[in-house]
């Protein structure tokens, strides 16, 4: 995978970690402007995350013939023995040390929907988001995938379109029936499809290389988006377009990114970022500052290498061992 775009995707990860930091520690609210900022901008890097996820399946896929089930499985092996650890884990904090996670809940039913990614109410009464919240997004991951999925029935040519219309159907009319929940209607699931579009145009060669215009592309977008919250109802065009400026301008600077081979290994810790910082930072603001009286920035301070390290051993135990035994036993 391009540099770049592991880069990125670290980049992405960390800035959902700064954004609970601000959840966790002081409420979303602060009186500073990068606090702020933080607060109400910083789930931008989901946005970045499905963007680049949908690059990267469709240049993974390109040119290679795989049945259905066998992508299916690869990409089940992928996401779920993380998810499920550190869900069980979420779990079984809220469930025998509650003041951990106080605004948290858990059940039975809750829990299998969470492991299955259907989505529900979660206990705590804050709305469609499974055991582990930031779970929200793999539900939606794992849409996109089982969409990708049918795709492989027509010619590689049309797979695009294909996707396209079934996203159509699923998010704004199915979504809107009983059968379906309604967090489908969310249309940022579209930015998977803006992902899929910048891998055709990689894969055919039209996002040229280049440093001066690629720079100031993304100085432009990142300052757009910096100028709508998370409160407005139109994300997929104030967060969602610059930031497929921002990836495929990231893409163009390839050459600049590939020596740097520590940004890939960021990226490759970057999901499991992403899964275990929640669990870190309620932990330690529980054990650290409430316990010990430690400020929040100190406490946050030892929450980023406990994080990297941890993240670092979901990598190399869970992501790279049971997912590769599983898809070897599987398929």
């Amino acid at each position: 995978m391009l540099v770049s775009v592991q880069g990125l995707r670290a980049l992405a990860a960390w800035l959902v970690v700064f954004h609970h930091f601000m959840q966790v520690f002081f409420d979303f609210k602060s009186s500073t402007l990068m606090g702020h900022l933080l607060s109400t901008r910083g789930q931008v890097g989901v946005d970045l995350f499905f963007i680049i996820s949908g690059f990267v399946i469709y240049v993974s896929t390109a040119g290679k013939h795989m049945p259905t089930t066998t992508f299916l499985i690869h990409r089940l092996a992928r996401i779920a023995p993380a998810y499920w650890l550190f869900t069980l884990i979420t779990a079984a904090i809220i469930a025998f040390a509650g003041d951990v996670m106080p605004v948290y809940g858990v059940s039975v039913k809750e829990l299998i929907y969470s492991l299955l990614f259907l989505p529900s109410q979660n206990p705590g009464g804050f709305g469609l988001y499974p055991i582990l919240p930031v779970g929200w997004s793999l539900n939606f991951e794992m849409l996109f995938y089982t969409i990708f999925a049918l795709s492989f029935a027509v010619n590689e040519r049309y797979r695009l379109w294909l996707v396209l219309a079934l996203v159509t159907l699923v998010c704004p009319i199915l979504a809107h029936q009983p059968f379906v929940s309604s967090f489908y209607t969310d249309p940022m699931v579209y930015e998977f499809v803006f992902g899929l579009g910048l891998g055709m145009l990689y894969r055919r060669n039209r996002l040229p290389e280049g440093l001066w215009v690629p720079l100031a592309t993304i100085a432009i977008s990142t300052a757009f988006l910096l100028n709508f919250d998370d409160q407005t109802p139109y994300r997929l065009f104030t967060w969602g377009i610059p930031s497929v400026l921002i990836v495929s301008s990231v893409i163009a600077m390839e050459p600049w990114f590939r020596r740097h081979r520590w940004l890939k290994h960021m990226g490759d810790w970057s999901y499991s970022v992403y899964l275990v910082h929640i669990i870190v930072l309620w932990s330690s603001d529980y054990l650290l500052r409430q316990r010990l009286d430690l400020s929040p920035y100190l406490t946050f301070a030892l929450c980023i290498p406990a994080i990297m390290v941890l993240s670092w051993l979901s990598f190399e135990l869970i992501e790279k061992r049971v997912s590769g035994w599983i898809k070897r036993r599987l398929t």
